[in-house]
């Protein structure tokens, strides 16, 4: 899986994989009556990357040694993950309708000692680049090869400790470590650039000496090479800013704040789903 060349038809299949995400975020979203929607549809390209072509993994053994490693600082977008991790065969994907229910291995926020096949428990934002560096420096210390991606939010990049987590990880030149920022330009309170300006980002991280990649977060062919070449890069770590638009796949509330934490009506959710697939597969940058 961790095989960085993209051919046509492995693209088709990968794309026809995100349309698939798209319809389980939706139907675990109605099953738990709460839950984020905007974030994990913006997200369920990368993710379907990540589990279906870049990551070293092994869902019928999560706890494999060598396994590339996957932290999720943002855990509200978990939804994402979940559907991801389920359509890749770490749990049935029956299992996804008990989401958020009393008991259930897929809590609001994923929950390390409840599910195999994750790194750490995640839910306070700013939280994920210090275990990942911290996780990466360690690995380097110990001489494995496996790598350590780390997704954030682009919100959480207003957390001090995502920015002390940012000076270590340039200081010991983890170059083992690649950061992905989910760039969709919303918080739960409004837009990113009005509540608290994160721009210049690029730039930002450029001066704690990473190495910075921006794509379209939705062009899968473009992700999949950033990464290559990320892995090529052995003098800093790297973060790779996607550029994603909340709520991709549905029409009706694409770029819409106001659903970064709410589930649809069942009402909206048999429409959300007509929309995801009528698109079939079609979902994809304007440069594809």
């Amino acid at each position: 899986m961790s095989d960085h060349i993209l051919h046509d038809e492995k693209l088709k299949e990968l794309e026809e994989k995100a349309i698939k995400i798209r319809e389980l975020i939706i139907e675990e979203l109605i099953e738990a009556g709460s839950g984020h929607t905007a974030g994990p549809l913006g997200m369920a390209d990368i993710f379907t990357a990540l589990y279906f072509h870049i990551l070293n993994h092994d869902p019928k053994n999560p706890e494999w040694p060598e396994r590339d490693r996957l932290f999720l600082s943002n855990g509200h977008i978990c939804p994402v993950r979940y559907a991801a991790m389920a359509l890749a065969g770490y749990f049935p994907i029956k299992e996804l309708n008990t989401l958020r229910k009393y008991g259930s291995r897929l809590q609001g926020h994923p929950e390390r000692e409840r599910l195999a096949g994750l790194e750490t428990t995640s839910g306070p934002l700013g939280s994920g680049l210090g275990q990942a560096s911290g996780y990466a420096y360690a690995a380097r210390m110990d001489k494995k090869q496996f790598r350590i991606y780390c997704i954030m939010s682009d919100g959480e990049q207003e957390a001090g400790n995502t920015w002390e987590s940012a000076m270590f990880a340039g200081k010991y030149k983890l170059s083992n470590l690649t950061a992905i920022i989910d760039r969709n330009n919303i918080q739960i309170d409004g837009l990113t650039e009005e509540i608290m300006p994160l721009e210049p980002l690029e730039e930002k991280y450029k001066a704690f000496n990473w190495n910075v990649i921006n794509v379209d977060g939705h062009n899968i062919k473009e992700f999949v090479n950033a990464v290559g070449l990320a892995k090529a890069v052995s003098e800093k770590p790297t973060v790779i800013i996607a550029h994603t638009i909340p709520g991709k796949g549905v029409p009706d509330i694409e770029g819409d704040f106001t659903w970064h934490g709410i589930p649809p009506k069942p009402d909206e959710a048999k429409h959300f789903l007509n929309d995801i697939r009528t698109l079939k597969g079609k979902i994809k940058s304007e440069h594809q």
